[in-house]
């Protein structure tokens, strides 16, 4: 189906789920398409079959809270951001609801979370002013940016380069090789002292970014 406006125009709401007590932070699919997650600030992680359109599974995070989750290349694990004790980002077994790995390093509220399309690789951004490269497979960052203000952040779809939007007023592209110098261009917005940037996504063909709000609007800068 090719999404055209009169297609979106023409969509309803087919389904309303009510599992959740408090408020849902985030959503992810599986990157097969078949389940999708959510985060709440109830402490509890929802999977829904997305084939049978019915919740399949409750996990809870009551100790560390929930915030972000992002599945990872495997359909049965996910790391996502906590909102209680600390800010340390977790991977977490839904097979059996167990710790594989914590990646502590963030010193403030996680605000992005993204997962590379090609590998082990994600990154995260914080209101500590970083963002942080990571692999799954070590609890260790393997890089690190200071920035001058809230990031928002997620890498494009063949996983070569990330976007970084920051504090609400400019998107900066980073080559994930030689991210240490710099980026490779810029792109200033002008700035809406209304409303702030939530989240930031590449379209699939790589050509544009967008650039959701906590106000009325979305932002689309060429990349």
């Amino acid at each position: 189906m090719k999404l055209t406006d009169n297609v979106l125009r023409s969509f309803r709401v087919a389904k309303v789920f009510r599992e959740n007590s408090d408020k849902i932070n985030c959503f992810d699919f599986s990157s097969n398409g078949e389940t999708i997650i959510s985060s709440s600030d109830d402490d509890s992680l929802v999977l829904y079959d997305c084939q049978e359109g019915k919740p399949k599974r409750t996990l809870y995070s009551k100790k560390y809270g929930v915030d972000l989750i992002r599945y990872t290349h495997a359909a049965n694990t996910v790391v996502y951001s906590s909102n209680k004790i600390d800010d340390t980002i977790r991977y977490l077994s839904l097979h059996d609801n167990k710790y594989i790995r914590y990646f502590p390093g963030h010193n403030k509220r996680v605000t992005s979370l993204s997962m590379s399309p090609v590998d082990d690789t994600f990154i995260s951004g914080s209101l500590d002013k970083t963002i942080r490269l990571w692999d799954l497979r070590s609890p260790n960052c393997q890089g690190l940016m200071h920035l001058q203000g809230k990031p928002v952040c997620s890498f494009d779809p063949e996983g070569l380069i990330f976007a970084a939007g920051i504090n609400s007023e400019m998107v900066k592209l980073y080559d994930l090789r030689s991210f240490d110098k710099g980026p490779f261009a810029t792109f200033k917005l002008q700035y809406d002292r209304t409303c702030e940037w939530t989240g930031l996504k590449f379209s699939n063909d790589g050509k544009l970014i967008l650039l959701s709000t906590n106000g009325g609007a979305l932002s689309t800068p060429n990349s």
